[in-house]
């Protein structure tokens, strides 16, 4: 039986809008990688589909590969291209 990790997903741009909300608190089996965050939220807003090739991904701070496993007690951070002015 695989462990339960809890992780606070930081919300912005597009993602935050679509939610509503600037940050969720979400829970994955252990050894999931960070790219199954932006998986679930296009699971659960389809709209967001347009920015799951463009998004990075943060954890702690730190930008990381789609691959990079996720760890109990993560921040996490779905960064979409901004269009700045």
């Amino acid at each position: 039986m695989s462990e339960i990790i809890n992780i606070t997903v930081k919300l912005f741009a597009a993602y935050q809008e679509a939610y509503g909300v600037s940050e969720l608190k979400w829970q994955f089996p252990q050894d999931t990688p960070v790219k199954a965050v932006c998986d679930r939220a296009i699971a659960e807003h389809p709209e967001l589909s347009q920015w799951q090739d463009v998004t990075r991904f943060g954890i702690n701070f730190n930008f990381v590969a789609p691959h990079t496993l996720l760890q109990d007690g993560d921040e996490v951070v779905l960064i979409p291209p901004v269009s700045g002015g």
